[in-house]
């Protein structure tokens, strides 16, 4: 299996948005968008939209 060549974020409900169209070079990059991302939000908020990182061959 080849290695990714980049990550990129995915929505939980498989739509996308600003956060899903961008690219990243590394696992770290793209975590740290989303670190940005969440701080803005209490763990309780109903506004708040699950993400995940994955990797692009």
């Amino acid at each position: 299996m080849l290695p990714a060549s980049g990550h990129r974020i995915v929505r939980s409900d498989g739509t996308e948005d600003h956060l899903t169209r961008l690219r990243f070079a590394s696992y770290d990059a793209a975590y740290d968008e989303l670190e940005r991302y969440y701080a803005d939000f209490c763990c309780s908020d109903d506004d708040r939209v699950d993400y995940t990182i994955i990797g692009e061959p």
